[in-house]
């Protein structure tokens, strides 16, 4: 399920089964030099994620990508993040999970509830739209087993 007036109107009818939050850590930097670097982590995460929604639909809620700025204090960051989560874990949600392709989230990830589940971005702004959906699929077979596993663990 979306973030999205259709998929929320049936979360909320089927709340008890939908146990999973994901939320899309994308990063945005005005720094010339790093700026081509997270948009690219953006698109393969939006991408990645987007694909994961399809597979896990009714287990899993998608939620909009959380954007912040690269520059930021990584306190500001981690409390910001924080702040998500206690909303999400006091509205029913067993799990969380953070995807990113920036290595920042994982030196935190001790200091959250949920998993921060950490890839390294694969550039696509050169490979047909046939390529970008075979590299995210094949992605996504890795995360399936992570997320099965997560699952597994705590029931």
């Amino acid at each position: 399920m979306k973030w999205n007036p259709e998929d929320v109107e049936i979360f909320q009818k089927a709340k008890e089964y939908v146990d999973t939050a994901v939320i899309p850590l994308l990063p945005v930097t005005f720094n010339s030099g790093e700026m081509g670097q997270a948009a690219g982590m953006s698109e393969f995460i939006t991408l990645l994620s987007g694909q994961l929604e399809r597979q896990f639909k009714g287990r899993i809620f998608l939620f909009p990508g959380h954007a912040y700025l690269k520059e930021e204090v990584e306190e500001k960051l981690l409390e910001d993040l924080l702040k998500w989560e206690s909303k999400l874990l006091e509205n029913g949600f067993s799990h969380v999970f953070y995807l990113t392709s920036d290595y920042l989230w994982k030196s935190v990830e001790s200091r959250l509830s949920g998993s921060v589940i950490w890839l390294p971005a694969i550039p696509m702004e050169t490979m047909q739209e046939a390529q970008k959906v075979s590299v995210v699929e094949s992605q996504v077979k890795q995360l399936l087993m992570m997320f099965t596993e997560k699952w597994n663990k705590n029931e």
